[in-house]
């Protein structure tokens, strides 16, 4: 095989491999967990403090206080966004496989869900407490 073949199927393989290595909650955990480490050093993640984001009472919209108003306590359940009334997907990743799976739909709803609710984006730390709270409830 000459070079630029070589180069070629290289270059192929580097653009396929996300196909290859899907994200799970515990990927994602570790990957926020290092960028709120560059801002905090020795961060580590914490259920406690992804549950109390979870059920904090933001005082942004009447309609949505917190993430529970439309995810329910229940992370096992069905929830219903308040203000369209559309059925939201069981948060827990045990009954909702494809729950915190990709990158990118996970930055798309939390940009989304955070504005919504808290005001603002959330950080970096606060997405890895929040996935470490998700897998916590998992193994109860």
């Amino acid at each position: 095989m000459n070079t630029k073949k070589i180069c070629m199927a290289l270059l192929f393989m580097a653009g396929t491999s996300s196909v290859f290595a899907a994200d799970t909650p515990a990927s994602l955990v570790t990957s926020y967990a290092a960028e709120a480490a560059k801002e905090t050093p020795g961060f580590t993640p914490s259920a406690t403090r992804g549950n109390n984001f979870f059920t904090r009472e933001w005082g942004v919209s009447h309609k949505m206080p917190n993430c529970t108003a439309c995810h329910g306590k229940d992370l096992s359940a069905d929830g219903k966004h308040v203000i369209t009334d559309k059925r939201i997907a069981p948060v827990s990743p045990a009954v909702n496989p494809e729950r915190f799976t990709n990158y990118k739909k996970v930055e798309k709803w939390f940009k989304r869900n955070c504005t919504e609710v808290i005001g603002r984006e959330c950080t970096a730390a606060e997405k890895a407490d929040f996935i470490q709270f998700i897998i916590q409830e998992v193994k109860s």
